[in-house]
């Protein structure tokens, strides 16, 4: 984790921040001294019980929820609309809003979801980074962190459509990294494999074939599985002063299960 104290005044945006990684992040990241968060997520419910949880351990930040499903163009916008009129700035997004499908074989894929399954995992991601960029430009700083996953560098059968949505997430991050440096803007992404202790893990593991795929995953982390705070300390370090030459690159968080 990132030793220098953050500025109060930091403002971050969390796609997915309800629950899972966008929940343990946004934690840590409260615990690293920001004081503003807006936690992004489908459900207002969880919305307000994730504030809830979060304001017990960081009472006099300003954390707030809004409600998008963020695969959607001008939902994605919204959300973004909403931390600018409440915070005025987005210093860090973290754009991981989930929407994965089970691993499936392609031949037992139909033909008609194909554009469903690889459109919702980077629509999710990407819509909030396009919705944001502008304001960033504008203030001259910020960064961007997408979640993908070590499918799209590693190839594993089941995830044909899954690794090819991932792929395009980590050349989009590569791409927008060079484009967005004029503007002071770093863009990185991190791609875990399997991680306990989240919502997708608990259907994965339920799920009698993707179950199979990634109960080897775990027995090949012999440095131990990843857990959502894991990522949330990656996170930030790679948001905050300490990360401030660190854009464009493709991390993997997996335990050892590859050398991605």
């Amino acid at each position: 984790m990132d030793k220098q104290a953050r500025s109060h005044e930091e403002v971050a945006l969390i796609c997915g921040g309800t629950a899972g990684i966008g929940l343990a992040s946004a934690r840590a990241l409260l615990d690293a001294g920001l004081g503003r968060v807006m936690l992004v997520g489908r459900n207002p419910a969880r919305g307000a019980e994730a504030c809830a949880l979060l304001k017990q351990t960081a009472p006099t930040a300003d954390i707030r929820y809004t409600a998008a499903d963020l695969a959607r163009p001008e939902q994605a916008a919204a959300a973004v609309t909403a931390c600018i009129a409440a915070f005025g700035r987005i210093d860090t997004l973290l754009s991981g809003a989930g929407g994965d499908p089970l691993p499936r074989l392609l031949h037992e894929t139909p033909l008609h979801m194909l554009p469903q399954i690889i459109g919702g995992i980077t629509s999710s991601v990407l819509l909030p980074v396009h919705a944001a960029l502008p304001h960033m430009m504008e203030q001259k700083s910020g960064t961007i962190l997408c979640i993908a996953s070590d499918a799209g560098k590693v190839a594993t059968p089941g995830e044909v459509c899954i690794g090819a949505a991932m792929a395009a997430i980590a050349m989009f991050c590569r791409a927008l990294a060079i484009e967005a440096k004029r503007s002071g803007i770093r863009v990185n992404c991190i791609t875990p494999s399997i991680v306990r202790d989240t919502p997708l893990y608990h259907t994965l593991m339920a799920d009698p074939f993707a179950g199979k795929l990634f109960a080897k995953a775990e027995g090949l982390a012999r440095l131990g599985v990843v857990c959502p705070q894991d990522l949330a300390d990656l996170i930030v370090f790679l948001s905050g002063p300490s990360a401030a030459r660190l854009t464009g690159q493709t991390i993997s968080v997996n335990g050892g299960i590859s050398a991605a």
